[in-house]
């Protein structure tokens, strides 16, 4: 029975559908596939082509270090081993062609798989927890954002999600009290967002025109000076710390979320 060893540097998974996915040509045979993963050194190199040599083997490596692929050539030839190299040719044609040596980090398309459907995830997440939608399930959520009407909390919720992270936005409502399971949110988690009260004032304003709604007690300076001290209140007893809006774009209200989270987690840290 032919054994053949799937050799990487990184997990092994894309050499092994590879072997996996040409082996369906040849129907039913007997064959053996063993992965062999984060093999990172000359000497793992030659225990696995010294394994290989002890019976009828075939390496099959994705190894994206040069010094590895030319310690796996030589080792192979010296035990009479038949080593396949996937990633060597198909890295040397790149480069030529590129006029650019490859970096040859192990394990880099498995990191970016892995961040790109993070961020499906967590664009996902944003939108099932926009506008207070589903409070019972914020536990799940690394930021949460609250503020009155208006103040960018969706834009930056769905910014926030498509950097990676887990965001959700709750509505901060006059004569509402907010949700026991935002209240019981770590309160390093949750950021308060707020506007001058003149810009959104005009900003509400447009949306009631837009929305053919009428446009007093929504958009007049008074009702929206009540809100934001409302809102102002309750981030101050909830320890939330609080980002002025005003001005300022989707990327720079995320980005000083962000920064405002890190010196939080940085001070829990200096304590202990």
């Amino acid at each position: 029975m032919l054994k053949i060893l799937v050799v990487s540097d990184a997990t092994g998974e894309t050499a092994e559908r590879v072997v996996r996915s040409a082996l369906t040509q040849f129907g039913d045979v007997a064959v053996t596939v063993v992965r062999c993963g984060g093999v990172r050194t000359p000497d793992q190199v030659r225990a696995v082509v010294a394994e290989a040599a002890l019976r009828d083997s075939l390496i099959v490596h994705t190894l994206v270090s040069d010094t590895l692929r030319k310690t796996m050539l030589q080792e192979a030839r010296i035990h009479g081993v038949d080593a396949m190299d996937l990633m060597g040719p198909a890295l040397d044609r790149l480069a030529f062609h590129l006029g650019v040596s490859p970096q040859e980090q192990p394990g880099m398309f498995s990191q970016l798989t892995e961040a790109a459907s993070r961020r499906i995830e967590a664009v996902e997440f944003a939108f099932r927890h926009d506008d207070g939608q589903r409070v019972e399930e914020l536990d799940a959520a690394e930021i949460v954002l609250v503020g009155i009407s208006r103040t960018m909390k969706t834009p930056t919720t769905i910014y926030l999600a498509y950097s990676g992270w887990f965001a959700a936005n709750v509505p901060i409502v006059p004569g509402i009290d907010p949700a026991p399971e935002l209240l019981a949110l770590p309160n390093d988690r949750v950021f308060g967002l707020e506007m001058s009260a003149a810009r959104l004032a005009e900003l509400r304003r447009a949306r009631a025109e837009h929305l053919g709604i009428p446009a007093q007690g929504y958009a007049s300076l008074d009702a929206v000076e009540r809100e934001l001290a409302q809102s102002q209140a309750l981030c101050q007893r909830q320890g939330w710390r609080r980002v002025d809006v005003t001005g300022k774009s989707v990327e720079e209200v995320s980005r000083e979320v962000l920064v405002l989270g890190r010196r939080a987690h940085a001070g829990v840290a200096g304590i202990g």
